[in-house]
């Protein structure tokens, strides 16, 4: 197992909302979590910025709150360039840049980058080996750059435990983090992600939640690790973005109260770390919920 990531602590946010706005603005936004008292901010990759440029400037918007990718995926660079990546923001912000990797899904490779996803556990193993063996010349880090795996399944989630200092999960429910902590071991990071909707009309939040249930259902990868936490859901459940009782299986909505509990629910179930997405229908940068959130948590 890679050493232990820096601490991040109890709760994190992940956003790609920063991604909609300017980077001046979206590195004030990570100033202000780290004011509010966030351990973390996580940023994705897909077809928005590009995760090692994005994280770059989001560390300048901060003094100790960690960044990290969630998750730059492996078919973006050679596994060289990601080292030297890795390296490079860690020599420049020790301690504050984790590197979440992630084999994506097969219609972002496949479709997007017209590139091979029929064997993504092996494509990962030996995307590692390359960039533990990647050459550097540069400066070296003072402090030791620090990686995790997004998983899902047992095996990835077992990878994550042996090559990398623990796993990221997505679009899951407490269950399934049960379950992951088995997988990957006592020791490594568990850090999940978890969306949130703060309302309280049951037909509104679902509405809002599918607005962001839409994005995932149709993908192989969710749909088949729900499957396996809940092997009752049908192929109706996933149609037109998530029935009620999938969307009420991923995402948490209701009042600050009832929200936080499914947060303590991850925690109880065995994560270190719950990183929150907020979800409101919209792209704007959600503030006026990161800090009821943190008030609520007591952060």
């Amino acid at each position: 197992m890679d050493p232990a990531p820096p601490d991040v602590g109890r709760y994190g946010i992940w956003t790609f909302q920063l991604d909609q706005v300017p980077s001046a603005e979206a590195a004030a936004s990570v100033g202000e979590l780290e004011d509010l008292g966030f351990g973390c901010v996580w940023v994705p990759e897909a077809v928005g910025r590009e995760a090692f440029t994005s994280a770059s400037l989001l560390l300048r918007g901060g003094h100790e709150i960690v960044v990290a990718t969630g998750v730059a995926q492996i078919w973006a660079r050679a596994p060289s360039s990601a080292a030297a990546a890795h390296k490079t923001l860690t020599e420049a912000y020790p301690d504050r840049f984790v590197l979440g990797l992630g084999v994506s899904h097969q219609p972002m490779v496949e479709g997007l980058l017209g590139m091979d996803y029929s064997r993504p556990y092996s494509a990962m193993v030996d995307y590692l080996d390359a960039m533990d063996g990647a050459v550097f010349v540069a400066a070296p880090p003072t402090a030791e750059p620090r990686r995790v795996l997004a998983a899902l399944g047992p095996r990835m989630l077992a990878l994550a435990g042996e090559r990398a200092a623990g796993a990221l999960t997505y679009f899951v429910p407490p269950a399934h983090t049960a379950s992951a902590r088995a997988a990957l071991g006592a020791d490594a990071l568990l850090a999940v992600e978890q969306a949130v909707v703060l309302e309280t009309d049951p037909d509104r939040a679902r509405e809002v939640a599918r607005t962001h249930t839409r994005i995932y259902t149709g993908l192989p990868n969710y749909a088949n690790n729900l499957r396996r936490v809940d092997p009752t859901l049908t192929d109706a459940d996933f149609a037109d973005g998530g029935s009620d009782r999938l969307v009420d299986l991923v995402v948490a909505w209701g009042d600050v109260d009832t929200v936080c509990a499914r947060i303590a629910a991850h925690h109880d179930a065995g994560a270190d770390h719950v990183c929150i997405q907020v979800i409101d229908g919209t792209a704007a940068v959600p503030q006026t919920a990161w800090h009821d959130l943190a008030a609520a948590l007591d952060l």
